[in-house]
């Protein structure tokens, strides 16, 4: 009985906590009343500079960043490996760095984005979440559009485009 009570809390608790962290992201950035005035996770800490504008070159350079475990054709977990199918699925080109290569990489990353989790994915230079956020996009529907403003055209917006209930039947 108190194991079962015991994991109910834990599961309370990590929902509550990564809502806290999609909540944070979002409120952040539009509470402030200039972008000039508000500051990123990885400016506010103590990220060496130099290491800071690599990441920054890599993530603003690529239309789509990832970070994972592993590599693209080798993923080391099941997180990354879905990540990757659902935009291989999209036919999204991409281009990805394997935290797990790199200590100091994985735990910069950790500050840069304020998300403590991998993989962790970058649509034009702008944090769009982990596993769970882009599966709910692929989900919805929501990452055919999303990859359509970074000029981006998914291979399944046709599919999207042409099932409409009344042509199910």
């Amino acid at each position: 009985m108190n194991s079962s009570l015991f994991r109910r809390v834990i599961q309370q608790y990590s929902s509550i906590r990564a809502l806290n962290n999609i909540s944070a992201r979002f409120t952040s950035s539009s509470s402030s009343s200039s972008s000039a005035e508000s500051k990123t996770p990885a400016e506010s800490s103590s990220i060496d500079p130099q290491f800071k504008k690599k990441i920054d070159d890599f993530i603003k350079s690529n239309k789509v960043a990832v970070f994972i475990k592993g590599e693209p054709d080798a993923p080391s977990c099941g997180f990354s490996k879905a990540v990757l199918q659902i935009l291989n699925l999209h036919g999204c080109d991409f281009k990805s760095q394997n935290i797990l290569d790199d200590q100091r990489l994985r735990d910069t990353m950790k500050l840069y984005s304020n998300w403590p989790t991998f993989p962790q994915i970058y649509f034009d230079g702008e944090f769009v979440g982990g596993c769970d956020i882009l599966l709910h996009m692929h989900q919805s529907g929501e990452l055919v559009n999303e990859l359509k403003k970074i000029g981006i055209q998914s291979k399944l917006s046709d599919v999207n485009n042409n099932t409409t209930p009344s042509s199910a039947n």
